[in-house]
């Protein structure tokens, strides 16, 4: 079995599952907020977890918050930024956004917030002459830019150490999604002079349901759960400090894995290579454009990327596509609309992302499979 959804979800590495099974042997388990020896041990437990979070993502030790995940460090720093208090009202997002940010955004559109849009480039790099642009207009009115690391479904890089940059020098804050980035590919924290980023635990191979907000200024942070002031009143409710050590795990083991990204890189590339040549009209989008050492995103034109999808896992190879269905319809995704993709091609796309461990010889099977469910699937073409 290959399985190539890693964008979409790590399984449980196996480093977290040694981890864990050694873990339920030995205990202890008790609310880490307690005062007695076992809710102590735990506490420590969690805390040395954080610790290890802050040093490999470069980070200090209290500008790391663990929570459930990307989407609730996003919302929170929405929330932060957005309170009632302030007085600007105008929010910054791209067109290749996760829907965790744009969902969010659209819902303060409707609490007297002005959402400014930034177009991309057909490579799906973030227009940077249009943010300069915009920044320099009306700096003073913009409350927070929300620009992400490395998009989801095409794995390409943003400049977003450039925005960050930008930012700091005109006081705007920045939410940088990283959920994508961190684990894939070097990050530090301090040294991007971001002011919010954020993860997801499920994506590095640890437990689902957990995750980590880091703010440069943590003492500004709203607390979208109140609670009981847990996390230093950052975010309330009883830590899950299970899941917050299998962060620490991943991490840490990701971490020596960034050794293989060259190796991997040009495997990829021999793979797209491999592919193009059987079919030249074969898309590979953003393939022009800095991308994440482990995910592809090509399309054949004319064919429906589900059946591309079924073929391949006919060949037990999990892959995903970008596509909602309504009505069994496929539909170009909004990230592919936002480069300017022709349903043409849109349709066609399933996006393969490996981890860095994946073994090499993956990409030869991936491109033997795909080559052969093309051939079968260009004699039929869906539309």
């Amino acid at each position: 079995m290959i399985y190539a959804d890693y964008n979409g979800s790590a399984p449980l590495s196996l480093e977290v599952r040694d981890y864990l099974l050694k873990r339920f042997e030995k205990g202890p388990f008790a609310n880490p907020n307690a005062i007695h020896y076992l809710g102590s041990k735990c506490l420590m437990g969690m805390e040395n977890a954080r610790s290890v979070c802050a040093k490999v993502l470069g980070a200090d030790y209290e500008q790391v918050t663990f929570n459930s995940g990307a989407t609730e460090g996003i919302s929170t720093v929405f929330h932060t930024c957005l309170s009632n208090e302030t007085k600007k009202k105008v929010v910054i997002i791209s067109g290749i956004e996760h829907s965790a940010v744009v969902n969010t955004a659209q819902y303060y559109g409707t609490k007297g917030f002005t959402v400014k849009t930034l177009p991309v480039t057909c490579d799906g790099v973030v227009d940077m002459t249009t943010l300069k642009a915009w920044i320099n207009e009306d700096a003073g009115q913009i409350a927070l830019i929300a620009i992400m690391a490395a998009n989801n479904e095409t794995g390409v890089i943003q400049p977003y150490q450039e925005i960050s940059r930008l930012c700091s020098l005109n006081q705007i804050p920045y939410l940088c999604d990283t959920t994508q980035f961190i684990g894939k590919t070097p990050f530090n924290f301090k040294e991007s002079n971001i002011d919010y980023a954020v993860c997801s635990g499920h994506k590095l191979g640890a437990m689902t349901g957990t995750g980590i907000l880091l703010a440069r200024n943590p003492e500004k942070l709203l607390p979208l759960i109140i609670g009981g002031g847990q996390e230093k009143g950052h975010r309330g409710g009883t830590q899950n400090y299970l899941g917050n050590e299998t962060i620490a795990v991943a991490l840490s083991t990701l971490e020596k894995t960034f050794q293989n990204i060259p190796a991997l890189s040009k495997k990829r590339e021999e793979f797209e290579n491999k592919v193009k040549a059987a079919f030249p009209e074969v898309v590979i989008i953003g393939e022009k454009a800095p991308r994440l050492a482990t995910t592809t995103y090509i399309s054949y034109p004319g064919l429906h990327g589900q059946a591309v999808q079924i073929e391949l896992e006919s060949n037990d190879i999990f892959v995903t596509t970008s596509s909602a269905c309504s009505d069994n319809m496929p539909v170009t995704s909004k990230v592919l609309k936002a480069m300017g993709t022709c349903d043409n091609i849109g349709r066609g796309v399933v996006r393969i992302s490996l981890c860095l461990n994946s073994p090499l010889e993956y990409y030869d099977r991936l491109a033997d499979a795909l080559i052969k469910a093309y051939s079968k699937l260009a004699k039929v073409k869906s539309f």
